[in-house]
C-alpha cells in the first residue's frame, strides 16, 4: 500500500529523492522499534478475525502495545487484565509455521470483555506474559 503511494507521488511529479527519503525514513523508524528495550516479534489475531498479523510488541504496565509490520498501519493499545498460555492446535501451527518448533499462543483478556491471541516463540514466554508472568509461576511469587 505504501509503495502505491510513493508510485502516485512520483507520477504527480514529485522529486524521486524526496520519495526514496520517505521510504527510508520509514524503514529506519521500523528498525528502530525493534531494536527496543522489551521488544516481542509477534503474530497478533484481533477479536473477529481470522488472519494473522506480523508485529513487534512490547509491555508497558498492563497495557499489551502492538505494531504491525512493515509499514504500521496496524497498531493497538491495549489494556490487559488477564493472561492464558496454551498450546496451538494443528491448524495454528501450519499457519504460524515461521515462529518455530515449541511456540506459543497467549490469550489476553482485554477490560473492554474481548481477547487477543498473541503467538510468539519459544524463547519469549516470559516476555510474552509481561506482568502476568508470576502469575504463571507459583513457585515464584
Amino acid at each position: 500500500m505504501t509503495t502505491v503511494i510513493w508510485a502516485i507521488l512520483v507520477f504527480l511529479g514529485v522529486p524521486l529523492w524526496l520519495c526514496a527519503a520517505g521510504i527510508l525514513v520509514i524503514v529506519l523508524n521500523n528498525r528502530k522499534l525493534r531494536k527496543r528495550h522489551g521488544d516481542i516479534p509477534v503474530r497478533v489475531r484481533r477479536p473477529g478475525k481470522k488472519r494473522w498479523t506480523r508485529g513487534h510488541a512490547i509491555w508497558v504496565s498492563d497495557v499489551f502495545a502492538w505494531r504491525g509490520s512493515p509499514a504500521a498501519w496496524n497498531e493497538d493499545l491495549v489494556q490487559v487484565i488477564g493472561v492464558t498460555l496454551r498450546a496451538p492446535d494443528a491448524e495454528e501451527r501450519k499457519k504460524l509455521h515461521r515462529l518455530g518448533d515449541g511456540f506459543l499462543i497467549a490469550t489476553l483478556a482485554i477490560v473492554e470483555g474481548e481477547t487477543l491471541e498473541v503467538a510468539a516463540g519459544p524463547d519469549e514466554r516470559s516476555a510474552l506474559l509481561g506482568p502476568y508472568f508470576l502469575q504463571d509461576r507459583p513457585d515464584l511469587r
